[in-house]
């Protein structure tokens, strides 16, 4: 285990970064990836002399969009622990970005996954895939012992690489990052929602289009009712208040195309799924 500083000073809180799979892949259930994070967390947690939080890059506790989030963490943690057990894609993809950056990287898989070539040159930390008590003790004491090494080489050595010394001399890649009022983070944040909302409506009507021809005709048809429906009543708040009001359905059923319909309960589905869609 790392060693503790002599003066016992508290270290402020560093963040580790975990990259690695959290579904089934390759016989491994998502329960037994849970297991794997929770021994990296306890090996990490147990480094004496530096304060570690390890998390997902993919974790964080405010609102955001997940891959801004992911490539953001992928860059800014003080270190990062990847596992490339499986090969898991979305794995192998996210360490290819902390790769580029050339900031400390620590790589770890379980002993039934072969070596990856062209990370081959990396150090790997292996662990029993059945997660074996007796040797998941000595890869936990491993794991801090290589945390704690690479983190101080990382601080001490300006020209420390995980990877990239092994072929040349490089331009690092790195994150613009600029600084802004809580306004504009806002709405920075904002936009990427909207951007997101717009893109699952396009989907949404794109798949109705394609289970049934004529659906597109009929979303179109309450698209304008809805419409007049605003208009005659000069409505201005959320289309979520309208679930569920029946003079709402009403309207909607004296200016819609009634054909597309066998009842009314089919009509008011219809115009929930258009107003769940639309917003």
């Amino acid at each position: 285990m790392a060693k503790k500083s002599e003066d016992n000073s508290v270290s402020p809180p560093l963040t580790c970064g975990l990259v690695m799979p959290i579904s089934a892949i390759d016989g491994c259930t998502a329960d037994h990836w849970a297991e794997v994070k929770n021994i990296i967390c306890d090996a990490v947690s147990a480094i004496e002399g530096l304060t570690f939080v390890p998390k997902l890059v993919s974790e964080q506790d405010d609102v955001g969009v997940i891959q801004k989030r992911i490539v953001q963490n992928i860059y800014s943690s003080d270190i990062v622990i990847c596992d490339v057990s499986c090969k898991n894609a979305n794995v192998m993809f996210e360490l290819g970005m902390r790769l580029a950056f050339d900031k400390p990287t620590i790589l770890i898989k379980d002993d039934k996954t072969d070596f990856s070539f062209d990370t081959g040159v990396i150090e790997h930390l292996l662990y029993p895939r059945d997660l074996r008590f007796s040797r998941i003790v000595s890869f936990k004491k491993s794991l801090a012992e290589k945390v704690y090494a690479t983190y101080q080489a990382s601080i001490s050595d300006p020209a420390h690489s995980t990877f990239l010394k092994n072929f040349g001399s490089f331009k690092v890649a790195a994150l613009n990052q600029t600084e802004g009022t809580p306004d504009q983070v806002m709405l920075d944040m904002l936009q990427d929602i909207s951007r997101d909302v717009s893109r699952l409506k396009r989907n949404a009507f794109s798949v109705l289009n394609k289970n049934s021809p004529h659906k597109l005709d009929q979303m179109s048809d309450i698209h304008s009712a809805f419409q007049t429906y605003k208009e005659v009543n000069g409505w201005a708040g959320s289309s979520f208040d309208l679930i569920g009001n029946d003079s709402f359905y009403d309207f909607m059923e004296g200016h819609v195309n009634l054909r597309f319909y066998e009842s009314r309960k089919s009509l008011v589905t219809a115009v929930d799924d258009y107003v769940l869609t639309s917003v």
